[in-house]
């Protein structure tokens, strides 16, 4: 009866030992910090270097935007003074209007009995100087507006350099507008298609 006793003590040990060894096992995981899954440290500096660069973004679209901004202007002056160099050369609807305006003060003004020249110089000659005078008007415009394109980029940021279309296109605008003007004083000063001599 004894040695039942001191088996089932000895059964009833073992049973409890194999038990604190299973709740050992379960716990054993649970133990620690806490944090079952620990961030890795690539992970974590991954992250960090993103931080910084988050901070950078705002600063890089303003600076895009403004590069945007002023590419559009420069390529709308260049676009402006090509236009304004070709009519220079055309004479334009202003100068067709100032010209027949000056030929009609010239009609009123000169009496009949006025000598041909003078009517001539009075209704003609007044009008296509009236026309030059324009066509010059339009000539400076086109030049100026070349050229303040094409010295806008020294004054911007360094080192940036212009779209080759808007210089490719400043340049034919000053180069009309300088044909346009020289066209123009020869005009006016009767160098190129003067009156006719009355006599």
């Amino acid at each position: 009866m004894a040695t039942k006793t001191k088996e089932g003590a000895a059964a009833h040990s073992d049973a409890e030992t194999a038990a604190e060894d299973v709740t050992a096992v379960e716990e054993t995981p649970r133990t620690g910090s806490g944090d079952e899954h620990p961030e890795p440290e690539a992970d974590r500096a991954a992250k960090e270097d993103r931080e910084p660069e988050d901070d950078v973004e705002p600063e890089e679209d303003a600076e895009t935007e403004a590069e945007v901004s002023t590419g559009v202007g420069q390529g709308a002056g260049a676009v402006v003074s090509a236009a304004l160099g070709l009519v220079s050369l055309s004479g334009g609807w202003i100068g067709t209007v100032a010209g027949a305006r000056q030929q009609l003060v010239g009609q009123l003004r000169t009496s009949s009995t006025a000598t041909v020249a003078k009517q001539i110089k009075a209704v003609y000659g007044d009008a296509w100087h009236s026309t030059a005078m324009w066509a010059g008007v339009f000539a400076l415009a086109a030049l100026l507006t070349g050229v303040v394109v094409l010295v806008r980029p020294a004054f911007g940021t360094p080192g940036r350099p212009q779209t080759p279309w808007i210089r490719s296109v400043a340049w034919a605008g000053v180069s009309l507008g300088v044909i346009g003007l020289l066209l123009a004083v020869l005009k006016y000063s009767d160098a190129l298609l003067a009156l006719p001599s009355a006599g």
